[in-house]
């Protein structure tokens, strides 16, 4: 069984004292494929360093995080152009807009968001998405966007089952993780009206731990308990579930 982690941030520095052991846990439990968002050029060389140690494992992203767009968010996108000369990367991530922790950069995280779409389209690659309290503001931007062109997941997807019909409308896949393990995240109570063929996996770690690690710090590995809730909700084999998601993601990502 091959399961995907599309969306980990294995360079934090909560893994800095285990994170070799960490990632052979995740690759023993059937977790192999792990898919890295950005945040920012301070990161970069951390996301080199993970690439070169796990070459057959590691897959990379370039973008600006939302909550990391600040007034020199310019000089972050310039960053990202230059590294997208460079070299190959599997999507423009995570990018979006964050209105929970910062809402005076709005305008700032709207172009950047915009820009970003418009770099992916340009270099015909996927975008991964961070929404938190901004639907309606990410919606109004797909819409502007909206293209053949146009496709990538919305990550940590939270919202409801219009939400999730919306999101997919702008050929998005949904990337579900340990939030459908919550007795209040609401996503497991509309889940199976969506198609499988829309889901994608990812844990987000360290964050958002599934259930029954919630609240502690989250590793890929714990992908599994999420596979398992799939299968509850879905009514399918847990192996299907992972095929099905993995091959979403390989539909995504081109790997």
């Amino acid at each position: 069984m091959t399961i995907t982690d599309t969306h980990t941030h294995l360079y934090s520095n909560e893994f800095d004292e285990d994170r070799d052991e960490m990632i052979q846990r995740a690759i023993d439990a059937g977790v192999s494929r792990f898919f890295i968002p950005a945040i920012d050029s301070a990161y970069t060389q951390s996301m080199y360093d993970l690439e070169k140690a796990y070459p057959e494992n590691i897959f990379l992203m370039m973008g600006l995080h939302p909550t990391h767009v600040k007034d020199n968010y310019l000089e972050e996108l310039q960053h990202i152009e230059e590294e997208l000369a460079k070299r190959k990367f599997v999507a423009i991530g995570e990018i979006g807009i964050d209105l929970y922790w910062d809402k005076t950069h709005l305008p700032q995280q709207q172009d950047a968001f915009r820009k970003q779409i418009q770099l992916a389209k340009s270099h015909k690659l996927p975008i991964v998405i961070h929404c938190r309290e901004a639907f309606d503001e990410i919606f109004e931007i797909l819409e502007e966007e909206k293209s053949p062109e146009l496709f990538g997941i919305f990550h940590c997807f939270s919202g409801n089952y219009e939400q999730a019909l919306q999101a997919i409308s702008y050929n998005m896949k949904l990337g579900i993780g340990g939030v459908v393990t919550f007795k209040n995240g609401k996503i497991d109570q509309f889940l199976n009206q969506i198609d499988l063929k829309h889901i994608v996996l990812e844990t987000d770690s360290p964050y958002l731990a599934p259930v029954p690690f919630r609240g502690k710090r989250n590793e890929s590995s714990y992908l599994v308990n999420v596979v398992r809730k799939l299968s509850e909700i879905y009514n399918l084999s847990q192996e299907e579930i992972a095929f099905v998601a993995t091959e979403n993601s390989k539909a995504i990502f081109g790997i």
